[in-house]
């Protein structure tokens, strides 16, 4: 036992039992004559009569298996049995494969083993789909009701493992940098973190429950107090939201806090951490550029339409109002759409798309119902050709300032400009999106890239119509920008009278959000630190003095024995699998995923509880009432 934990300890891991001395994946020519056993799973089966080959898999790879009959009797006797996905274990002697017989796509295509036992350990049903190819479609519900099935296929396993390498690699990071690895509770007090808990009741104490936590956010800053300095974990986290292909109820987070630190130190030691492990978990893929952009995020969405920008390809979106108005900055296009938008205070602004200038009606029409479904009134379209800029507009527009609208988007020959004239957010949003799906559509961007990004300075609070105040853009704890402190105020002078118009709305968090490929990768912010200060914020967004105390009594208490500086930021562990291992969804890099309607087609879940769990709780199930 000592000398396995030594070899372990100095890489050497033996992954040996007693039903192998291998793994399926490990022997090489320079094996041959050495007597071995393996086990693992019939990936394949070939019958020849008094030679059966069986290749033989494990996750760690492929060995070629021969029985012979004249040689191994009993072993061919058993082989004769097996059929795709038994579980056997085999001795026998390793060999070289004769000339030309070698498998080059296997590692352990040099060798074979000749079989002198086999025993079979466990039966198999027929697959309900094939294990053994791999690029065969099987539709996603099936795969999720047999994913312990699916699971065992090449590509599947393969996405498991980058993302048990990434983990691997991020604690790395973290252990070489001072950090220290806690776990924090599942079991909490509900606190708002932007969408719905999932709760737990409590037997112990009727009537009371518990809420999974949306992210450790106190539990991390409350750490901080008590003076770890550095801290990580790899958190188990719950949000009860609609799903779609980034998101999921149950979700994994690399979720960090730092004291005594300023944004630079934090978002410093971020990008070394995710320089190093990209490298690490994926040397094949390229970083587009190092140290990573940088923008504010007025910048991000002047020019992409996004917080979180795709960089890998272009199609920056233009401002083209100052080609629209005459000397004194008033409209004077002659295009009454861009005229009347401009008035009234909103934008016009474009982009070009590279080779769509031949594009059918059909397209256009396509892509301006995309625009009006996005948000647009409209979608105003100006194609490049060799000769001339031509579009419906142009009557209005005339040649030069067609051609002047085209050159400040950077369209070439061969290109389409889409024009969106609307309100400032909505011109922004639409653009953005009709970006992101061209981008897609189009194949603009690179997939074996990694384009990182910082986005910071996001506005501190939103207005909240519907609750008539302001909410926290991120969380609740985010500090402010210092030379906007001022500003956390109302126009009444009264927090408990807000309106569009308070100052507050004017103000900036240190908050930064890791873009890649287009997703927001993970968000943090250097934290209020001073319970006044923090009173103050949680009072601009509707929180009386009561409420403060019964949400976040314990985090104000703690600042009272003295509270470092502090911050940090949550990365979404699944998001980063799925785009280190180029899917568009999490759901391919979670071993046990639910669906879109949040449900666990294998285990059956959710499902109704037994009666007498509602008993103990002191609960029972009325219903909602009847909408008609």
């Amino acid at each position: 036992m000592a000398a396995a934990v030594a070899a372990t300890i100095a890489g050497m891991t033996n992954l040996a039992t007693p039903y192998r001395t291998h793994t399926c994946g490990a022997l090489r020519g320079i094996d041959a004559g050495a007597e071995v056993r393996l086990a693992g799973w019939v990936h394949r089966r070939r019958d020849h009569g008094q030679l059966i080959f069986l290749d033989l898999r494990d996750r760690h790879g492929i060995t070629q298996v021969v029985v012979d009959a004249t040689e191994s009797p009993d072993a061919h006797a058993a082989a004769t049995r097996c059929r795709n996905e038994f579980v056997v274990t085999v001795a026998g002697l390793v060999e070289r494969r004769r000339p030309g017989g070698e498998n080059a796509k296997l590692p352990t295509g040099e060798i074979e083993v000749r079989a002198r036992e086999l025993t079979v350990l466990s039966e198999a049903k027929t697959p309900p789909f094939y294990i053994n190819e791999p690029d065969l479609p099987v539709d996603e519900s099936v795969r999720l009701q047999y994913r312990y099935l699916d699971i065992r296929r090449e590509p599947m396993l393969r996405r498991l493992l980058l993302r048990s390498r990434l983990v691997e690699e991020i604690r790395l990071a973290h252990h070489a940098n001072g950090f220290v690895e806690i776990e924090t509770p599942i079991l909490i007090k509900s606190t708002p973190e932007g969408a719905r808990d999932f709760i737990v009741p409590s037997r112990m104490q009727p009537g009371t429950v518990y809420a999974l936590p949306q992210s450790p956010q106190q539990l991390k800053q409350l750490l901080m107090v008590a003076g770890v300095d550095r801290y990580f974990q790899i958190a188990r986290c719950f949000r009860d939201e609609d799903l779609r292909g980034d998101r999921q109820p149950e979700f994994t987070q690399l979720d960090l806090e730092m004291s005594f630190v300023t944004e630079e130190t934090v978002t410093a030691f971020v990008e070394a951490m995710a320089i190093s492990v990209s490298r690490a978990v994926t040397p094949e893929r390229p970083l587009q550029q190092v140290p990573f952009p940088r923008f504010t995020y007025d910048e991000a969405l002047e020019r992409f339409g996004s917080d979180k920008p795709d960089l890998r390809f272009g199609m920056q979106l233009a401002d083209l109002g100052p080609l629209l108005t005459d000397a004194v900055g008033e409209p004077a296009s002659g295009f009454r759409v861009f005229d009347e938008t401009l008035a009234a205070g909103g934008r016009v602004k474009g982009i070009a798309v590279p080779g769509l200038a031949e594009a059918s009606r059909a397209r256009v029409d396509e892509l301006t119902e995309s625009a009006r479904r996005y948000g647009a009134r409209g979608l105003v379209t100006l194609a490049v050709t060799a000769s001339e800029v031509h579009g419906p507009s142009l009557k209005f527009l005339g040649a030069e300032r067609a051609e002047a609208l085209a050159r400040r988007c950077g369209a070439e020959v061969g290109d389409l400009v889409l024009i969106v004239a609307d309100r400032p957010s909505v011109v922004t949003d639409v653009l953005g999106r009709l970006r992101v799906d061209l981008g897609a559509k189009l194949g603009l961007a690179d997939p074996a890239v990694l384009a990182y990004c910082w986005v910071d300075r996001f506005p501190m609070y939103e207005w909240d119509a519907e609750r008539n105040g302001w909410h926290a853009t991120h969380n609740p704890f985010s500090g402010v920008v210092p030379e906007d402190e001022a500003l956390l105020v109302t126009a009444s002078g009264d927090p408990e009278r807000p309106s569009p118009d308070d100052p507050a709305g004017s103000a900036r968090a240190m908050q930064y959000d890791l873009a890649l490929n287009g997703w927001e990768l993970g968000g943090g912010s250097v934290r209020i630190h001073q319970r006044a200060l923090l009173e103050r914020s949680f009072a601009l967004q509707g929180h009386t003095r009561a409420s403060m105390r019964q949400k976040f009594g314990g985090m104000l208490d703690a600042f009272e024995y003295g509270a470092p500086p502090h911050g940090g930021i949550a990365i979404g562990i699944d998001r980063w699998a799925a785009l280190l291992a180029d899917q568009a969804t999490i759901r391919e890099v979670m071993a046990f995923p639910k669906t879109s309607s949040g449900s666990d087609l294998m285990l059956d879940a959710p499902s109704a509880p037994d009666p007498g769990q509602y008993a103990e709780l002191g609960l029972r199930y009325v219903g909602f009432p009847d909408p008609a």
